[in-house]
């Protein structure tokens, strides 16, 4: 019986094995981004290996879900796609792997190395840039009448535009609109922000609209909220903002003003074993290359990270519209932009969140 169950045991293990070896699981943020990823990346990956990918829509909460699985031993996530400073404070926790761009990311067609197409925008060594994007306003056209926004502080002038707004549950971009439109010069933006005065001056202009805020944890809620009315403005990632515009066709309008420029990339956890290390490497290598990256920009409006793939993004693969107009590095929607600040937010971001959160819930 002892020798039958050592059998039996040692099967189990064996397929567990053979089961690692045929998915992996990568975590990223859901709705039309998944799905860009997912026609760009993981249906080409699974069918050149053979292997499949498992969806985990929990980029939002990738630190603390890390620090936990680090915390038991037991990482289940092989790549995770986060944000530039989430990225930082990972790396800095030994969380995740660093990368050799040179040795573990592929050249440019011309062969121009990782390092530098990639260029200024590797800013952390176990960052790997997927895509500048920003997190901007849409709003109802049919709910702002004759006088539609054109200024990001539209956002507290609730007598021009009753109703609703939908803002992140947290305090990033939210705390720098709020201090511009308490009239913060954008240059002097994060040096406020990084003193009590300037925190509590943040989240008091918050206070003038927080009783009119839906309060969003996902990038697919405020597209939603907007579809079915129940906003008249909000923010969210510009490609759920041009899938909602564009792919569906709803009321919706684009507030491009005081956009805040960001990276999103890939990270690799630590404590993964050497197999699984190795596939996420091979990963990794296969996602980020000039047109890999470039085909992500037939399906979302985010401009690739590499400069080698600019010159290769076309028309959206279905809707046949040219796709640069609207991506938010174009001349006419930069006009106006804030350089998010991935240092501040990595040294700051937890203190202001228990801030925030605090704030919230008074």
């Amino acid at each position: 019986m002892r020798f039958t169950r050592t059998i039996l045991a040692a099967s189990v293990l064996a397929l567990s094995a053979v089961a690692i070896a045929e998915e992996m699981t990568i975590v990223s943020w859901g709705g039309a981004y998944s799905k860009s990823q997912l026609k760009a990346y993981h249906e080409p990956w699974t069918e050149k290996t053979g292997i499949r990918v498992i969806n985990d829509d929990s980029s939002a909460e990738a630190v603390a879900k890390l620090r936990a699985m680090n915390e038991a031993d037991n990482v289940t996530w092989d790549v995770v796609d986060v944000v530039a400073a989430d990225a930082i404070r990972l790396c800095d926790e030994g969380l995740a792997l660093e990368i050799d761009p040179d040795k573990h990311l592929a050249q440019a067609p011309d062969g121009t190395p990782a390092s530098k197409d990639f260029g200024d925008l590797l800013v952390s060594p176990c960052f790997i840039p997927q895509i500048v994007y920003s997190t901007t306003f849409g709003y109802r056209t049919d709910m702002v009448g004759d006088n539609p926004p054109t200024d990001i502080c539209a956002i507290f002038d609730i007598d021009a535009y009753p109703g609703k707004r939908s803002l992140e549950k947290r305090p990033i971009n939210n705390m720098e609109w709020a201090l511009i439109c308490d009239g913060v010069s954008k240059d002097d933006l994060y040096d406020v922000l990084a003193t009590e005065a300037g925190q509590d001056r943040a989240l008091k202009k918050l206070d003038t609209i927080k009783d009119h805020v839906v309060w969003w944890n996902a990038g697919a809620d405020t597209p939603q909220l907007l579809a079915d009315g129940e906003v008249v403005m909000g923010s969210t990632y510009n490609g759920r903002l041009f899938s909602v515009i564009e792919e569906q066709k709803q009321p919706v309008a684009m507030l491009w003003d005081a956009q805040v420029f960001d990276l999103d990339g890939w990270i690799i956890p630590t404590g993964l074993s050497e197999e699984r290390t190795q596939r996420a490497l091979d990963y990794i290598y296969f996602a980020t290359d000039t047109q890999r990256l470039a085909d992500q920009a037939k399906y979302i409006s985010y401009g690739p990270a590499r400069n080698s793939s600019a010159p290769l993004v076309g028309k959206h693969s279905e809707l046949n519209i040219d796709m640069a107009p609207h991506m938010p590095t174009d001349p006419d929607n930069a006009k106006n932009t804030i350089l998010y600040n991935y240092e501040f937010w990595a040294d700051y971001r937890d203190d202001i969140d228990a801030k925030f959160q605090a704030w919230l819930a008074q």
